[in-house]
């Protein structure tokens, strides 16, 4: 029986944890593998923490929901305190061990869940004045929530087979752009998983970001070296 990849990837709205999990299963219907995709809400629609459910295989894949992730991914402090259930002991867990941290958005608050992106800027409480935005000249100008922070508590990590910290919001932020964060999880997924050849996840993008690379290919260069960046992060951890 073919082994079936069970992914769960959990983060503030804003942070693109749902476009990773499309992008997961774009990549591997056109691998000719099955895939099936499951946005969680929950209460966090209205704004907070939501989390992505992706199973991959050669094979058929049964249950639509799983108990425990082979690969856990939460990408915020809400995130790692919310998922706790989905971690067991065969569980590889990777998460963000950032100092720069992603604003937390309280749940009265309606609509923030649907940016797929770093919302965009300016606004009143974020003018925008820190972020490098010459790096990908000619687009408009994003509104990160980041924020400096104390990072995970390690207390609030589960025990799981494997752990891996990477600092994917330092890097998007200081390195890359905020908007490529979810990019650098992609490739760490693809890593920890290999499951999909990094190309089926280029042409996904290709796809999902194909008109926005066409007027601007600064961006595809700007994803593409985010993706590998997530993918060597792991390697190198692993």
């Amino acid at each position: 029986m073919a082994k079936v990849f069970k992914v769960a990837i959990a983060g503030e709205g804003g942070q693109g944890v749902q476009s990773i999990a499309e992008i997961l299963a774009e990549a591997a219907n056109e691998e000719g593998k099955n895939a099936l995709y499951i946005p969680n809400f929950g209460v966090e629609q209205r704004g907070g923490v939501s989390i992505a459910f992706v199973q991959v295989s050669d094979g058929d894949i049964g249950a639509p929901k799983f108990q425990k992730a082979d690969i856990l991914i939460p990408v915020s402090p809400r995130a790692v305190s919310r998922t706790k259930m989905y971690a067991g002991k065969d569980t590889v867990y990777i998460y963000d061990n950032s100092l720069i941290q992603e604003g937390e958005v309280k749940d009265n608050i309606v609509g923030l869940q649907y940016f797929d992106v770093t919302p965009p800027c300016p606004t009143a409480e974020h003018p925008n004045a820190d972020l490098p935005q010459d790096l990908i000249a000619g687009e408009p100008k994003t509104c990160s929530f980041t924020k400096p922070g104390p990072g995970i508590d390690s207390a609030e990590i589960p025990e799981v087979k494997k752990i891996v910290a990477i600092p994917a919001n330092d890097i998007a932020k200081n390195e890359l752009h905020p908007r490529v964060f979810n990019i650098i999880i992609l490739g760490a997924v693809i890593a920890a998983t290999e499951v999909l050849p990094m190309d089926s996840i280029k042409k996904a993008l290709e796809t999902k970001l194909g008109d926005k690379f066409k007027k601007n290919p600064e961006l595809r260069d700007m994803n593409f070296k985010a993706l590998e960046r997530g993918y060597q992060l792991i390697k190198n951890a692993m």
